[in-house]
């Protein structure tokens, strides 16, 4: 089995080495030939083309980014002052508390009682 593994690592070592021995083989290209030469034969439009790419691609990761951020922070709620809460005590409730700790008479309670009811 051993025999096996050191076989099966020197085939890959060499299956893995073929390419770039073969590429070394190949004949250098000229410089400045009819051959590929710089940027790839797109000569001074690469120029332009390259930078307004590269935003492009920037503005997609960007956009991506957002979106995901969006997806995975859940849906979203609009800005405003949070609701009131409800009152807890109202002028009936608070008139109730003066007259059972005494601090009115009955007769001012009732005139108030009133007012309050009816508003």
């Amino acid at each position: 089995m051993k025999a096996f593994f050191s076989f099966a690592r020197a085939g890959g070592a060499t299956v893995t080495m073929v390419p770039a021995w073969a590429w070394a083989q190949t004949p250098a290209a000229p410089l400045y030939g009819y051959g590929p030469s710089m940027m790839w034969g797109w000569g001074w439009s690469s120029m332009i083309f390259g930078p307004l790419f590269m935003i492009l691609v920037l503005a997609a990761v960007i956009v991506v980014a957002v979106l995901a951020v969006r997806w995975l922070g859940g849906p979203w709620q609009a800005a405003g002052p949070p609701p009131l809460p409800p009152a807890s005590r109202t002028a009936l409730d608070i008139l109730n508390e003066r007259f059972a700790r005494g601090e009115i008479d009955q007769a001012e309670y009732e005139a108030k009682r009133r007012l309050v009811s009816h508003g």
